[in-house]
């Protein structure tokens, strides 16, 4: 059986802790432990599946889960702790994916899985197709194309309160047109799928990115478009997003336990 972990224990950790329970036994993984602070264990034992064990340090997570760890915690905890695991010669797997637009972080990464032999892994987070991205690039990619559309509700907390009056929106309004980089920069909570994306295809400083409030979504809406030699793709994905986290699509969750139960398949697709 593969020990794996997990860091952090939000939305996003509850839900990959509680599929990681179900669907374990199955694909040979079990969950070793789950890192927070040490002021929030009890709340987090209280929120996770019974028997789940919870730390405070990264060493004993590290020990607990040798065959993979799962950053589920935000720019900061991937900050803090993603050296560490990958120092200690452990694979992980990033879900804020954004954080790498910061060009010293993803360093600091690299030279951390270099020096071990770990992998950094990405998984597809609330999108679809990057695959067909990352092997279209090796053909040659002319133009990506990024488009998220969300509730006003899920931009509070944003720059995008500058940009316009959320509260007063009556239709889908555009207010950030820029690249992917500066986009996952800005938005932290809201623009992973930019830098996936930028990362997948033509780099974030390539790919183009819109943001857009819009008070008739029902969910949150990821639309690609990329051109190149091998043709013309178009994805749109219409997400539901997590019941307590309006920034978080449920596909996120769902596509971080999928990364980890695939640590122990026999058969990964």
């Amino acid at each position: 059986m593969k020990k794996v972990g997990l860091i952090g224990c939000g939305a996003i950790g509850r839900v990959v802790a509680g599929l990681i329970q179900r669907e374990g036994r199955a694909n040979n993984v079990a969950l070793g432990g789950v890192l927070v602070r040490e002021n929030r264990i009890a709340e987090a034992r209280a929120a996770l599946p019974p028997g789940t064990p919870v730390v405070s340090d990264i060493d004993l997570l590290v020990a607990a889960a040798p065959h993979g760890i799962a950053e589920c915690t935000g720019h900061e905890g991937l900050r803090a702790y993603g050296p560490a695991v990958l120092e200690q010669g452990v694979g992980l797997t990033v879900i804020s994916i954004g954080a790498l637009a910061d060009p010293a972080l993803e360093a600091a990464l690299r030279r951390a899985a270099d020096g071990s032999g770990a992998r950094i892994t990405l998984p597809s987070g609330a999108v679809g197709g990057l695959d067909l991205l990352a092997a279209a690039k090796l053909g040659g990619l002319d133009r990506v194309v990024y488009t998220s559309r969300k509730k006003p509700v899920a931009w509070k907390g944003t720059p995008a309160e500058k940009a316009v009056d959320l509260d007063a929106l009556t239709e889908a309004t555009v207010f950030y047109t820029g690249k992917a980089r500066a986009a996952a920069t800005a938005y932290p909570q809201n623009a992973n799928v930019a830098a996936a994306v930028g990362l997948a295809g033509i780099g974030l400083d390539a790919t183009e990115v819109q943001l857009t409030a819009d008070p008739a979504a029902t969910g949150n809406e990821h639309r690609i478009v990329a051109e190149g030699k091998f043709g013309r793709a178009e994805f749109v994905i219409q997400g539901r997003t997590l019941p307590d986290n309006p920034k978080t699509s449920m596909l996120a969750a769902l596509s971080l336990a999928r990364a980890m139960l695939d640590i122990g398949a026999r058969i990964v697709v």
